[in-house]
């Protein structure tokens, strides 16, 4: 099954992903390797309470919501539940309300339709592979998904329950250079999630902006947030610069084009959304979620150097 939009002029990508679960249910995590032509990304997340099931669809979503503009996509799993949920029971749940065929309400519904909508953005094709029998780049997939999950197990308790909290960072080795952002997303006592992503080319200032936005996009419209950032331009621009820029059509007071305009113009969107309320974090406190979301990010943007010189090579 692919999505409505045709091939035709649509830039290409293939897609690796996988998730799961130890126990299952339990702490999961997930992982994608995206090949473009002349680069690599790579993404992983966790959540604490889940299944196998849920972090392979995950991964498929998150891939392709990582895709800016429309793609033709060749997307590998090794989930036979993701696989035939594509490729046979997908248009019978829509046809009938979300409804199996015995009239039950579809599992995970919710990740379903969030993958239905990813795919009127692009044309994707679906290929099976079996798991854990070679494949370089399936191998990798599940690799980040360990990871994020033993990550999300070393991690502790945060904030008060009934809000959201972010920890996001962002790291760009050079000015800029192969960048990465990540977040850790907690509600109540447990992490939610640690998402990362890299970035061929960015700024310090740019991950930081991606970071916080990485991190809103997985919360709920209407929802109370407290986003912990030790970046000083985030947090000024957030709470004191961006209503003045709007208003001046993204111009500064001297009439210059505001940097990371399109990062502002989203975020301003997502604010919009949702309740947020900023805290500013010294790096020197040591905040441990903080700390895991800046090496994350960190390992993300050396993941992109490494891959930028073997490309070059």
């Amino acid at each position: 099954m692919a999505g409505k939009k045709t091939s035709r002029g649509l830039p290409f990508v293939k897609i690796y992903t996988d998730g799961g679960c130890d126990p299952n249910p339990g702490p999961g995590g997930w992982g994608a390797v995206l090949l473009f032509e002349g680069r690599t990304q790579e993404l992983q997340g966790a959540e604490p309470k889940t299944t196998n099931n849920r972090m392979e669809l995950r991964a498929a979503i998150e891939a392709l919501r990582a895709l800016d503009r429309p793609y033709q996509v060749e997307l590998f799993t090794d989930s036979q539940y993701l696989r035939r949920g594509i490729t046979e029971w997908l248009p019978r749940w829509q046809s009938r309300g979300w409804r199996k065929a015995n009239g039950q309400p579809v599992m995970n519904r919710e990740l379903w339709e969030a993958l239905a909508a990813e795919l009127e953005r692009h044309c994707v094709q679906w290929h099976w592979v079996r798991g854990h029998k070679g494949d370089p780049f399936n191998e990798r997939a599940d690799r980040l998904a360990t990871q994020a999950r033993q990550r999300l197990r070393e991690s502790g308790p945060s904030v008060a329950q009934g809000t959201y909290a972010l920890y996001p960072r962002g790291c760009a080795l050079g000015s800029p250079g192969p960048a990465g952002c990540a977040v850790a997303l907690v509600q109540g006592d447990q992490l939610v999630q640690m998402v990362s992503r890299g970035f061929p080319s960015a700024t310090n200032n740019a991950m930081e902006l991606r970071a916080v936005l990485l991190g809103l996009s997985r919360l709920p419209k209407h929802a109370r947030v407290v986003v912990y950032t030790t970046s000083k331009y985030v947090f000024n621009g957030a709470t004191r610069w961006l209503p003045t820029w709007e208003s001046r059509g993204w111009r500064t007071r001297d009439g210059a084009p505001v940097k990371n305009k399109e990062l502002w113009q989203k975020l301003a969107q997502a604010l919009r959304e949702r309740d947020v309320d900023w805290r500013v974090l010294s790096a020197r406190a040591r905040h441990p979620y903080s700390e895991k979301a800046a090496s994350a990010a960190q390992s993300a943007a050396e993941r992109m150097r490494n891959q930028s010189r073997r490309w070059r090579k």
